[in-house]
C-alpha cells in the first residue's frame, strides 16, 4: 500500500458513470412501474452500490481505508440505455476515484442481477470517471515565468565545517519538484545582523521566495525570527498555523519550532526548522499550494 502519511487532508470529490443497457422496452417500463418480480431496481441497486463504496478497500488490496463522508448515486433513461453516477466526498489524504467507480460499478452489476430474470440481453458499458477534484493537482499554480527561490542555511556547525547540510538539499528538491528555480544556495551562521542582510539583500535582487531552515528553536543562538518578523510587512500566520499543524501531527514536539512566515513587498519569506524531517515536513504541509501567493499578490482573485 502506497505511503501517504506525509500528504494533507483535503477535499476530494470524484464522480463516475456505468451504463445499462436493456434489450427491449418492457424492461424500462417494468423499471419505471416497479413490477420487476425481485423488486425495486433503483432503491436495491442503490442501497447495493453503497455497500460497494463502503467495502472498496476490502476488495481491492491498494486502496486505503477512508471516511466516505458523501455518496450521491443517481440515474438517467435515455431510451433503452440507464445511465448510472456515482459522486463520492471525502475530506482526507488521497482521492475517492476508485470508489466511485467501484460504486458505479456495483450498481450496474446489481440491476444486471434484478433484471435477468425478464431480459437476457442486457449489457454493462462506459464504467469510468468522469471527474475528480482535489489534491496537490488541484492546487498547482502555474506561472508563465519561472519563480525563483534562494535558500539560506542557518547553522554554526555547518558554516563551519562541522556537520553537513542535508536539510537544506531536501528543500531544494522539494522546489524543484514544484517547478521553482533555484536561484540560491547559502550556508550562513546563526548571525541576527547576517540573517537580516540576506533578506534584503535577495528582496532587491527581484526573488520570489527566499527560504532560510535553522535558527527556529528555543536555543541561545536560534535568532531566525527575531531577526526575520521586524523585516517583514506583513505576517501570514495561517502558513505558520499549517506548518506547526502537520508537525504536531507527526510527533510531538513540533509546537515548539518557532517558524515564520511572511512577505516583505512580493518576497515571500519563509523561516522553518533546521532538521532535515522538520523542513521535509513543513515543505510538505504547504507546497505547492502556497504558491497560490504570488497570484494574490499580483491581483489575482481567490476561488
Amino acid at each position: 500500500m502506497v505511503d501517504i502519511t506525509h500528504k494533507s487532508n483535503t477535499l476530494r470529490i470524484a464522480t463516475a458513470q456505468a451504463i445499462v443497457k436493456v434489450s427491449k422496452p418492457d424492461t424500462i417500463e417494468a423499471i419505471k412501474n416497479d413490477t420487476v418480480p425481485k423488486g425495486n431496481v433503483f432503491a436495491m441497486s442503490k442501497a447495493a452500490g453503497l455497500l460497494g463504496v463502503k467495502k472498496t478497500p476490502d476488495i481491492l488490496p491498494d486502496c486505503h481505508p477512508l471516511p466516505i463522508e458523501y455518496t450521491g448515486i443517481e440515474y438517467e433513461i435515455n431510451d433503452l440505455e440507464i445511465t448510472i453516477t456515482c459522486t463520492i466526498k471525502t475530506i482526507y489524504k488521497t482521492g475517492v476515484e476508485v470508489e466511485a467507480m467501484h460504486g458505479a460499478s456495483v450498481v450496474a452489476l446489481n440491476m444486471y442481477d434484478m433484471l435477468k430474470p425478464i431480459d437476457k440481453g442486457i449489457e454493462i458499458h462506459a464504467i469510468k470517471l468522469l471527474n475528480k477534484k482535489g489534491g496537490k493537482s488541484s492546487y498547482k499554480n502555474r506561472f508563465k515565468t519561472p519563480l525563483k527561490a534562494a535558500v539560506i542555511v542557518c547553522s554554526d556547525s555547518i558554516s563551519n565545517g562541522q556537520k553537513e547540510d542535508k536539510t537544506g538539499k531536501a528543500i531544494i528538491e522539494k522546489l524543484e519538484a514544484c517547478d521553482v528555480k533555484i536561484e540560491d544556495y547559502i550556508i550562513i551562521p546563526d548571525e541576527k545582523d547576517l540573517i537580516q542582510n540576506k533578506a534584503k539583500h535577495y528582496e532587491n535582487l527581484g526573488v520570489n521566495m527566499v527560504i532560510y531552515t535553522g535558527g527556529t528553536g528555543l536555543s541561545a543562538r536560534d535568532v531566525t525570527p527575531e531577526a526575520l518578523i521586524p523585516l517583514l510587512d506583513r505576517r501570514i500566520l495561517g502558513i505558520e498555523e499549517a506548518i506547526r499543524n502537520y508537525g504536531q501531527n507527526r510527533m510531538p514536539y513540533a509546537m515548539l519550532s518557532r517558524s515564520v512566515a511572511g512577505t516583505i513587498n512580493n518576497t515571500l519569506v519563509l523561516a522553518l526548522p533546521g532538521s532535515t524531517n522538520g523542513a521535509k515536513e513543513s515543505m510538505d504541509a504547504i507546497f505547492p499550494s502556497v504558491l497560490h501567493v504570488f497570484g494574490i499578490l499580483k491581483g489575482a482573485r481567490h476561488d
